[in-house]
Formats: structure tokens, C-alpha cells, sequence
């Protein structure tokens, strides 16, 4: 493959240099053409699963604009190659890049049962709502090989504390018979994200992840189990699928869904340049268009950090997009509520069974 030739199967179209590191590694195109000539493959397109051995596994999120208090991720690194992804930058802190390396090099957490386990038996914790994954979808394709997410919802079914998922994975109706216990003690919320309804849109934004259709069905199965589900329209592109917020809205919302939340895309860090790279690959007839468009949600520039503003951008495009997300919650979402899980139940189980006295 020569350097402008589309990588598809992935988001990302090259590896960018990791900020941390002193050295770096180029990708010549004359050594691109010996491989060429040679018929040997310069690098291996294949994902790798690396085992790591963290001592702790719930993060508490100190963000004012994130939704919730802690979180866990099995996994570091995500085969489904979402190209906006704000979690690509914390690929660095292993060492690696936030590009290709995101999507080929993923960090499997074998341990995360029993480091939750631990810490929700521990005599100083209390029952918050701990979120499978803040970072890294929890049911990406490693899942289906590792099934560590299912093991923690096991942990969290024995100690009856509350646990949000958040996924665009319709492997989540695997573990629907957990799912379904934890409901019938209101412990449990999923969050399903929904970026588009066009899967010829989807396929480029996130080339590894389920079918809108097969999305829409997961929200409509968990949904007809009384399993609450919270829709995730994020992040919304401006010239992508901006425009297709109120449709979006509708669909989540005749499939089951209680209420749905969305965010303004921003490219901090690596991401900025590797969206950068891939638009002009992928859509490179609007790629100027959509650039400009996301500047113009923060302050001219498509990194944002400022607390309150970053993930709700600014200016008339953003105000648009609140506009719309405001008509879509009173036509589709009225009195309809996402619950507040259950804490209460926890204290009780911290030794793994119910106290009798």
C-alpha cells in the first residue's frame, strides 16, 4: 500500500507521533515502494490483544462536563475505530500512538473482575453509579473473545450495586440475561450511541462498529425488557450528520429509547490532525468545508478545552444544533425520564449475600 492509498478497516489512515516519546518513527515512501517491489508487507494490519496488569480499575471522573462520577474500562485501545474519538489521546500514555496504534494495539485488563471486586467490597465505599466504559467501548470486538465485561456485570450483579454502560455494540444483548436481573433491582442503564442514520456514513465515521440498523434493534430489544436506554447522538459533525439530528432523534426514540444526550465534536490533541488526514482521504470534496464548520464551534480552532463550552462548542452552528436537540426532546421525548439508579441496595451485599441481621 502506498502512503495515499485509503487504509480500509480503520479509522485512522496513519500513526501520529506520540507527544511523550523523544523519538520518532517516520514511514518513508521510498521504503513504502521497496516493500512494493519486495511483495512484502511493511506492517501488519492485524489487531493484537496486549495483556496488562493495572493495580486498580475505577477511575473517578473529576470532569465537570462528563455525566458521571466513576468509570472502568476492560480495555485500553478500541478495534472499532471511531475517528473522532476523544479516548484515542490517552493511547499515548501507554507508549503508542493515538492513530493506527488506537485501533491494532488493544490493552486487555484480565484482572478487572477482581480489582472491582475489591473495591466495592472495600468497608470505605459507597454505592455510586460506576460506568462501563468512560473511555474505551466495553463491548468492542475483544469482548466477544475476553468476556471481561460480562464477568464485571456478574461483580456488580453478587454486590447489587449500580452500573451504566455505554456502547455502540450490539453485543450487548449477549449478556441481556444480566442485564435483565440487574433491571429487576433498578441498577442498570445502557447507553447506546447512535451517530447516523446513513450506514454509508457510518462506515467511514466508524468502519468496525454494528450497523445503525443492528443499533436500532439493540435499543428496541433492551427497550421491550424495561431496560432503560439513554441514546448517544455524539458527536455531532457540522456538514456530516449534523443535519441529521431531529431524524436521529426520532428514530432512537420509536425504537424505546427515554432520552438521548449529545455532544459538539472537538479534535483535541492527536485527534486534531489525525481527523485532519482521514477527512481529506475520505471526503475530500467537503473535508475544507467540515474543518472550518468545526473551528467555527471553538473560537477558530477545533481544540477546545475550556470546561463548560468544549463539549457544547459555541456560535450559530452549535446554537443550531441545541435548537434542534431542544424541538426533538418536546416532540419525541415528552414525559419520558432516563431513571436515577438504585444505591441503596449495596451496603447490604458487601460480603457477597444478603445481611440477615
Amino acid at each position: 500500500m502506498s502512503s495515499n492509498e485509503f487504509l480500509k478497516g480503520r479509522g485512522a489512515q496513519k500513526n501520529t507521533d506520540n507527544r511523550f516519546l523523544q523519538h520518532v518513527f517516520e514511514m518513508r515512501d521510498d521504503f513504502l515502494e521497496f516493500c512494493r517491489l519486495e511483495g512484502e508487507e511493511y506492517e501488519s494490519n492485524k489487531t493484537q490483544y496486549i495483556p496488562i496488569f493495572p493495580k486498580t480499575i475505577v477511575n473517578k471522573v473529576n470532569s465537570p462536563d462528563v455525566g458521571m462520577g466513576y468509570s472502568m474500562n476492560p480495555y485500553q485501545g478500541c478495534e472499532h475505530g471511531c475517528i473522532y474519538c476523544y479516548a484515542r489521546n490517552t493511547h499515548e500514555y501507554w507508549g503508542y500512538s493515538a492513530g493506527l496504534d488506537f485501533e491494532r494495539r488493544i490493552l486487555v485488563k484480565k484482572a478487572a473482575p477482581q480489582l472491582l471486586e475489591a473495591k466495592i467490597k472495600h468497608k470505605n465505599w459507597k454505592a455510586h453509579t460506576i460506568v462501563l466504559s468512560g473511555n474505551t467501548d466495553c463491548y468492542q470486538p475483544a469482548e466477544r473473545k475476553f468476556e471481561i465485561t460480562r464477568k464485571c456485570l456478574d461483580v456488580f450483579l453478587k454486590y447489587r450495586h449500580p452500573v451504566g454502560i455505554i456502547t455502540k455494540n450490539a453485543l450487548v444483548l449477549r449478556d441481556l440475561d444480566i442485564l435483565r436481573e440487574l433491571n429487576e433491582h433498578q441498577l442498570i442503564g445502557v447507553n447506546v450511541s447512535v451517530t447516523s442514520l446513513s450506514e454509508k456514513t457510518r462506515r467511514k465515521l466508524e468502519p468496525r462498529t454494528a450497523s445503525i440498523q443492528k443499533r436500532l434493534k439493540t435499543i428496541q430489544v433492551l427497550s421491550e425488557n424495561k431496560i432503560p436506554v439513554n441514546a448517544m447522538l455524539a458527536p455531532m459533525i457540522p456538514g456530516i450528520n449534523s443535519h441529521e439530528l431531529l431524524p436521529l432523534a426520532k428514530a432512537v426514540a420509536d425504537h424505546g429509547a427515554l432520552s438521548f444526550g449529545l455532544t459538539v465534536v472537538r479534535l483535541n490533541g492527536a485527534i486534531g490532525q489525525i481527523f485532519s488526514d482521514w477527512i481529506k482521504m475520505a471526503m475530500p470534496d467537503r473535508a475544507e468545508k467540515v474543518l472550518h464548520q468545526i473551528q467555527d464551534c471553538h473560537g477558530g480552532t477545533v481544540n477546545d478545552s475550556r470546561f463548560g463550552t468544549r463539549t457544547k462548542g459555541e456560535g450559530k452552528i452549535a446554537e443550531q444544533v441545541h435548537e434542534m436537540a431542544y424541538i426533538a426532546k418536546k416532540r419525541y421525548f415528552k414525559d419520558r425520564n432516563f431513571p436515577v439508579l438504585n444505591t441503596a441496595l449495596h451496603e447490604q451485599y458487601k460480603d457477597g449475600q444478603m445481611r440477615l441481621f
